[in-house]
Formats: structure tokens, sequence, C-alpha cells
């Protein structure tokens, strides 16, 4: 079983940058691929980002894409997401999650374990 404490979320101007972290449980993080999701009020949760394994592939959702990057440091069993040139669309509740494939985690029914959010909250 893997748990995920998501942190890093905040207040930031728009045009700013956030990094969020996931931190992970368990032995077997290096063989899960990662993900970032995320919901903002009233809307569905959607896919924004996702790593492979290793860390040699990566899938963005168009809307986050030239702006976000996700990494993971297996060393540590974290994954991050740094966001840059932040938009007032952006803020939203942003969930870290595991999945079998990079692939597989762009969409919300390839996700294996979830953690529980962190607030990122832009300002126009």
């Amino acid at each position: 079983q893997v748990q995920l404490v998501d942190s890093g979320g905040g207040l930031v101007q728009a045009g700013g940058s956030l990094r969020l972290s996931c931190a992970a449980s368990g032995r077997t993080f290096s063989s899960y691929a990662m993900g970032w999701f995320r919901q903002a009020p009233g809307k569905e949760r959607e896919f924004s980002a996702a790593i492979n394994w290793s860390g040699g592939s990566t899938r963005y959702a168009d809307s986050v894409k030239g702006r976000f990057t996700i990494s993971r440091d297996n060393a540590k069993n974290t994954v991050y997401l740094q966001m840059n040139n932040l938009k007032p669309e952006d803020t939203a509740v942003y969930y870290c999650a595991t999945g079998y494939s990079d692939y597989g985690l762009g969409r919300l029914a390839g996700v294996v374990h979830w953690g529980k959010g962190t607030l990122v909250t832009v300002s126009s």
C-alpha cells in the first residue's frame, strides 16, 4: 500500500510560481508512475501531468503544457510539480496520484492511489 501526502499549495499572484511536492510512503514507490490531477470549484477532477517510473517519460494536459514541469526523486520517494506563469484558471485543489503507467494516468480510471490534495489559489 502507498500513502501520498501532497503539499506546497498556497496563494500566489497571476504570473507567479509554486512547487508542489508529494511524499510517498512504501517501498514500491519507484515502481509506479506518478501524476497530478486538479479539481476546480464546481468542476470535475482533471488530469494535469504524469511521469513514468524512471522519470524518462512525461505527459501534460494541453492547458498546462509549457508552464508546468513534473519530476520525481525516487531516492526521496517524492514527486514534484513546478508550476510557472500561473493563471487564475489554475486555481484548484491539486491531487497527487499513482498509476501503472504515465499513459494510463491520463484518465481518472488509471489512478491506483490518491493523495488528499493541496489548494492552489491564483489571484488576478
